[in-house]
């Protein structure tokens, strides 16, 4: 092959790649690349747009788009928790979607009222106990866990933490604010510890005796169920909170579209994409979250952790009320 020839087929080549990748979508993901790869990949090969990808933390990518402004390149936005997504909202990050298919396939309590951010997963705040020192008809709502009997027993992460920022939230948003406050003084009374560490850091606290109860996001525990901490939960009990007023707590990962973003439509097309059958079932079978789409099964994994009522409360409140959350909190001494 002379040397002609081996220019023409590199050139050819280079216009083979520029049209399998004629379009683009730019992503800022508080969620880890490897979580969400297994999507990306998909929807490029389903729709042929290049998906662009920068992760950091959500507070560094909140920054990062307030200081590019109108000249970002950012598309969409996904990060956790519906806190994160309101308060990016309220820096009019975003822009509403009109979607039919978004509209239809997620629960209006998992969406914004104002179309600007949508829920893609789920997940559950829930409780892991010593079945050794508590039995599972002394736990009842997330509420009763201020009662005394449980003093010196209660192990949690800091309130700095989104996840339980926005379980305060909801807290207000059922039992109203001096009642909530009333059940994190009793909480903070309960501490085995000062809080410290994460989720999974309390599920270990209890199988050392450190203390009884933890309250843990739900895909901790079925990730440490399939890795090499499983024989912790042979002494561990699960259980979902309910009581009269309040079901258990699910907050959403979810995306909005930014408000300057230069491949609007093909944002939109992403974001479509992620409530899917196919998307949500990668969701549910690679990160271990519910399905926001009710029409996708369980997997086996999250069913075993037990059945469930989750609250009909719009994650919208725990956004809105966020701030009086925190300044709660401060009050309480909670760390």
């Amino acid at each position: 092959m002379n040397k002609m020839n081996i220019v023409m087929i590199f050139i050819l080549s280079l216009f083979s790649t520029v049209n399998c990748w004629s379009e683009e979508v730019n992503l800022y993901s508080a969620r880890k690349e490897h979580l969400i790869k297994p999507l990306i990949v998909l929807f490029e090969k389903e729709t042929g747009i290049k998906v662009n990808i920068v992760t950091a933390k959500a507070s560094q990518l909140h920054q990062r788009i307030l200081r590019e402004g109108k000249k970002s390149p950012a598309d969409v936005m996904l990060t956790s928790d519906a806190g994160n997504l309101w308060k990016a909202s309220k820096e009019y990050f975003f822009q509403p979607i009109n979607s039919d298919i978004l509209n239809t396939r997620i629960e209006a309590k998992y969406r914004d009222k104002n179309n600007l951010w949508f829920g893609l997963s789920l997940r559950a705040r829930i409780i892991v106990y010593s079945l050794d020192r508590v039995k599972e008809n002394e736990l009842r709502g997330y509420k009763f866990l201020s009662n005394p009997i449980f003093n010196n027993r209660i192990l949690i992460r800091s309130s700095s933490n989104i996840y339980n920022q926005s379980l305060i939230a909801h807290m207000i948003s059922k039992y109203g604010e001096a009642n909530t406050e009333l059940w994190a003084e009793g909480l903070v009374n309960n501490l085995a510890r000062d809080p410290a560490g994460g989720d999974r850091d309390q599920i270990k606290a209890i199988a050392a005796g450190i203390g009884d109860i933890a309250i843990v996001n739900s895909y901790y525990i079925v990730n440490m169920l399939n890795s090499d901490n499983r024989g912790l939960f042979d002494s561990l009990g699960i259980y979902f909170p309910k009581d009269e007023e309040m079901g258990t707590h699910f907050n959403i990962s979810g995306a909005g579209l930014l408000q300057n973003a230069p491949n609007a439509n093909n944002g939109k097309k992403l974001i479509e994409f992620l409530v899917s059958d196919k998307a949500q079932e990668i969701y549910a079978n690679t990160n271990f979250e519910y399905p926001v789409v009710n029409t996708i099964e369980v997997p086996v994994e999250l069913k075993k952790l037990g059945p469930y009522e989750a609250d009909s409360t719009n994650v919208y409140e725990y956004g809105l009320l966020s701030y009086k959350a925190i300044r709660l909190a401060d009050r309480v001494g909670w760390k």
